[in-house]
């Protein structure tokens, strides 16, 4: 082999061995870029899986921290709203170890205490029989009233413990709670003997605390006897056991006048602008709607309309308004919502829609249609009106005492919302106050206080000489010590809710 060819040879050699090592260097990379690759895919896999358990974790930690702080809430605050509810049927094991406690008025007076015969018989007496029946209740047969609502308080004994140990040991029961109520004796019997034998009902609050001092419904019942008489009386169509102060429902006639008057405002500040002729009657399509007893009040303004409680001018106002507006009142004004306080009640409804018609636009406006309320909530309006838009909080419990008398708790009077500026509940009251210098409810007029008030009378049937008379009124308007809602279903146009309030505001 010649040196040429040897060269050559060897040069062949060389590329077969560097393309050798160009080979394996490219398999040592593929294989170091798979291991990368691996490794990467594992780091991600792990980043996963670790992201999934800090989720997991998160969320557990999330869910023992929600649960912790649910026990604490229900502790603090649900676990009395449920240990005090009247559907707890454990509260009546209590009865076991605890002697029923009073309920007493204002002043004092028992209107429901337990008597321990012989053998230790217990029984509930009612000394004043059928005056609080409704506002106090029954505790057999099931409960009602204050007797339902204030269940737990009755039943638990706050006695000296000294006292309560002796009595463990000498295993006698223990004497529950005293429930001081915020009712007043003499309102209470003024009401009752000022609505007679009529149905209907009387409420009487305080608005600048919010305490209900009174709270009337007939037909009654003796709670003493109402183990009794339960068999005859509980679905009696007569309906003695509904109280129709929060219970009832009912058209409000011409006290809706107070809502209409507020949108009306509400919608034109210059409202004072205002002017309508009466002519007696306005109709619509078919619907012909007449002022009470055919009256024609002629030229009139807002104040006026108000006053003469003039259904053609509020028919007139009610085409006019916004209706998705007045919607947003009625809300405010707590038609379809909650009413505060602890008394049981139907919420009212107000189902004017923007596809209503004019005629049902017009109803609406004068307090006929489908609106339906109860003397409780028109109360509470009218609070907020004395009260300068601000509806205070009701109540019936004043305080609670152990049976010695020594105060366990008091209620405070608080804030529940504000209903209404309170240049609009000026504007309102003044438009009451003319009802009675110059309108329907002129019975009112020159006592020894002030008053402001709105009639109302609402149509129930096709009976034209069967109508609901209502009133609603403030007394001392300057410096407002009461407000009063009253209705007499079936009023035969002798019996005016307006005098029944008279009774009251004459009396306190």
């Amino acid at each position: 082999m010649n040196e040429k060819k040897r060269k050559g040879y060897e040069r062949k050699e060389a590329l077969r061995d560097l393309d050798k090592e160009l080979e394996l260097l490219e398999m040592s990379r593929n294989e170091r870029k798979t291991d990368f690759e691996q490794e990467k895919a594992e780091k991600k896999k792990k980043r996963s899986q670790n992201k999934e358990f800090a989720i997991m974790a998160y969320a557990f930690v999330g869910l023992f921290l929600a649960l912790i702080g649910y026990m604490v809430y229900f502790q603090a605050v649900r676990s009395r709203e449920i240990v005090r509810s009247p559907y707890n049927a454990r509260q009546d094991s209590f009865a076991e170890n605890v002697i029923r406690g009073n309920i007493v008025a204002s002043g004092g007076e028992v209107l429901a205490k337990t008597e321990v015969g012989e053998g230790g018989a217990e029984s509930r007496v009612y000394p004043y029989g059928s005056l609080f029946a409704h506002v106090v209740g029954f505790a057999s047969n099931g409960k009602s009233g204050l007797e339902s609502t204030e269940n737990f308080t009755l039943l638990t004994s706050n006695a000296f413990f000294i006292e309560k140990f002796k009595n463990e040991i000498k295993d006698r029961k223990n004497y529950g709670d005293t429930v001081v109520t915020t009712l007043n004796v003499n309102l209470q019997k003024v009401a009752s003997n000022a609505l007679g034998n009529y149905k209907g009902a009387v409420i009487v609050l305080e608005p600048s605390t919010g305490k209900i001092l009174a709270m009337v419904s007939k037909p009654d019942f003796d709670p003493n006897t109402i183990s009794s008489i339960w068999d005859s009386i509980k679905d009696d169509e007569n309906g003695n056991l509904l109280n129709r102060a929060t219970q009832g429902q009912y058209a409000p006639g011409s006290t809706f006048k107070i809502v209409t008057a507020l949108e009306y405002m509400r919608e034109n500040p210059n409202y004072s602008d205002y002017r309508y002729t009466c002519t007696g009657e306005i109709g619509v399509g078919d619907v012909v709607i007449h002022c009470y007893g055919n009256r024609v009040h002629g030229e009139e303004d807002l104040a006026s309309s108000f006053a003469n409680s003039c259904n053609t001018s509020f028919s007139n106002i009610g085409v006019q308004l916004n209706v998705k507006s007045f919607q947003e009142t009625a809300k405010e004004l707590l038609f379809g919502e909650k009413l505060p306080g602890d008394v049981p009640y139907v919420t009212s409804k107000f189902q004017l829609t923007e596809s209503s018609s004019d005629a049902e636009k017009m109803m609406t406006a004068m307090g006929q249609g489908l609106t339906q309320v109860s003397p409780y909530h028109l109360a509470l309006i009218t609070c907020a009106i004395a009260n300068g838009g601000v509806l205070m909080k009701p109540y019936l419990v004043d305080k609670v005492t152990n049976y010695t008398g020594s105060e366990i708790n008091k209620t405070k009077p608080k804030k529940y919302a504000e209903l209404m500026t309170s240049g609009e509940a000026f504007a309102l009251k003044e438009l009451m106050r003319g009802v009675v210098e110059n309108g329907t409810a002129s019975t009112l007029k020159g006592r020894s206080y002030t008053a402001a008030g709105k009639t109302g009378t609402a149509e129930y049937s096709s009976d034209k000489e069967k109508d609901h008379s209502w009133f609603v009124g403030i007394r001392n308007v300057d410096n407002p010590d009461l407000v009063i809602a009253v209705i007499i279903e079936g009023s035969d146009g002798t019996a005016r809710a307006v005098n029944v309030a008279k009774e009251v505001f004459d009396n306190y």
